[in-house]
């Protein structure tokens, strides 16, 4: 069995070692895990275009709500998911955790579309009680929508949790649990180009059900159609996910050739903590700590970004439907680029240091985002509508922001993901899980917050209904330096992950 589990690095030689560098007899314990993959980022990807679809679209409302939405809503609820999560922890056994956490999400996805979005009228503000409250507080201009649409900002708020929750936390911690070094250099990269056919598979979906929502009759709320067809879907891939779960529980944690507790994870006795032990084991180790920077400087500056880019769209796709269909289509681009990042990706993490795999992705969001911001501060000068190289402003706006989004995720999907998982794989238990919840829920959604405060500050301190496009100039410099600020981090990460698990320094290859 040993023989089994130890086979040399040099039998994957040729297109397999690029493509598919996994043994026959891990194909069980790998596909699994491939799956729930492809479905969590299935669902991650509708829930992200359609919580867009929705905000900026809202009455009232626009993408400047966004920044409002993620540091007043996103960021608290994010903090009180921690406190839940952590005293769950200590008391449910891992796979009642992962249903505990999983299934509210999807009860709730359900009850938006079939229950909540057909009555909005009834529960929201109506746009006239809202457009008075802009006038009288024209520094919250941008905030009086979030509340006036409130079911639209907590179906929002779950969406962004999803990611940060059912993927980073669910998944990856279980990933991380069953998974050794030798493996994670294999599997990682694989893991996400696999996962990433959810992303293709996302895309037409959100595209074929937008285009029939239009094709409804007068009278019949089409995108609430469309909105009950997508989030049937995010159900149906939910339910998946908590069946291959159960089965890995039962049929991989019990074969002693693909799982092994040892090295310190699964049958050890977890150190309880309380909430306030857990932030203060996190502020004394700078590991966990160089980590936590990389994923806020992540979350800053495609923060500022996107926040530019959807409200470009917006002006270039002012229908709902239509705008869902752009998002669609920017989903499967995204999920196309990503996958082929991937096979480079993979072999990247396979052959090459850590430092030099987890770099990639800060360099490409600084220059991307150099050249997007150049291009939206030439629209914001003149008018957006202004033909320019055989198209508008706006529309080549979207279309460079979209270049962006779609490198910058690619990148961050390939690499940035896989190296920052990898880096959690040395540290003791206690870090694995109580650490990597407070990184990833809380730095995540503060990398976010961060972002959502400079752009909500600047609104609110303009006052009215003042756009982000006309900040890019202001906007632009300040991704950056965030970008800088990365760099320095994954640098300084890259000399202590070598540390804790002995890569040689002289050559770029991994041992």
């Amino acid at each position: 069995m040993s023989s089994q589990t130890d086979k040399p690095k040099e039998e994957f030689t040729g297109l397999r070692g690029v493509f598919w560098p996994v043994h026959n007899y891990e194909l069980k314990k790998f596909l699994p895990m491939g799956i729930m993959m492809l479905c969590i980022l299935f669902n991650y990807t509708i829930l992200r275009d359609t919580k867009d679809t929705l905000m900026v679209n809202a009455p009232a409302g626009g993408a400047e709500c966004l920044s409002f939405l993620k540091l007043y809503g996103v960021t608290p609820a994010a903090i009180l998911f921690m406190v839940i999560f952590v005293k769950l922890a200590n008391i449910l056994e891992r796979e009642k955790l992962f249903y505990t956490i999983l299934m509210p999400f999807l009860v709730f996805f359900g009850a938006f579309a079939f229950i909540i979005y057909p009555n909005k009228e009834a529960l929201h503000m109506s746009v006239e009680a809202m457009q008075v409250y802009q006038a009288a507080w024209p520094n919250l201009h941008w905030f009086v929508p979030v509340i006036g649409n409130w079911s639209f900002s907590l179906f929002y708020i779950l969406s962004e949790l999803w990611g940060s929750v059912v993927l980073s936390m669910l998944f990856w911690q279980f990933a991380n649990e069953i998974t050794k070094i030798t493996e994670a250099k294999r599997f990682y990269g694989l893991f996400g180009m696999v996962g990433n056919i959810g992303l293709i598979l996302s895309g037409p979906t959100i595209i074929i059900c937008a285009q029939y929502a239009k094709t409804l009759p007068q009278g019949v709320d089409s995108f609430g159609v469309n909105l009950k067809f997508l989030m049937g879907a995010v159900v149906v891939a939910g339910i998946i996910i908590a069946a291959t779960y159960r089965w890995m529980t039962t049929n991989i944690l019990t074969d002693p050739t693909l799982y092994q507790p040892g090295e310190g994870a699964g049958k050890k006795k977890k150190a309880k903590l309380s909430v306030t032990e857990s932030f203060k084991y996190i502020a004394r180790n700078p590991y966990l700590g160089l980590i936590a920077v990389i994923v806020l400087a992540y979350g800053i500056a495609i923060n500022l970004v996107e926040g530019v880019w959807k409200g470009q769209i917006k002006i270039a796709f002012p229908d709902m439907n239509d705008y869902n269909a752009f998002m669609g289509q920017f989903s499967t681009w995204t999920g196309i680029v990503t996958i082929m990042l991937m096979v480079v990706g993979n072999n990247i993490l396979r052959r090459l240091s850590w430092l030099k795999a987890a770099i990639i992705t800060p360099i490409m969001v600084l220059v991307t985002s150099g050249i997007f911001y150049v291009v939206v501060w030439q629209g914001a000068m003149s008018d957006p509508l202004t033909p320019i190289l055989g198209t508008t402003v706006v529309m080549l706006a979207v279309i460079v922001g979209q270049i962006q989004n779609v490198l910058s995720k690619g990148t961050k999907y390939s690499l940035f993901d896989s190296t920052k998982q990898m880096a959690y794989i040395p540290l003791d238990p206690e870090a694995k899980v109580k650490g990597q919840a407070a990184v990833e829920v809380i730095g995540g959604r503060a990398g976010k917050s961060g972002g959502a405060l400079i752009q909500s500050t600047m609104l609110a301190v303009i006052g009215g209904s003042v756009s982000l496009a006309s900040l890019s100039y202001i906007l632009g410099p300040i991704v950056i330096v965030i970008c800088l600020i990365w760099i320095f981090a994954v640098t300084n990460l890259s000399k202590r992950f070598t540390a804790l698990v002995g890569e040689p320094k002289k050559s770029g290859k991994t041992a």
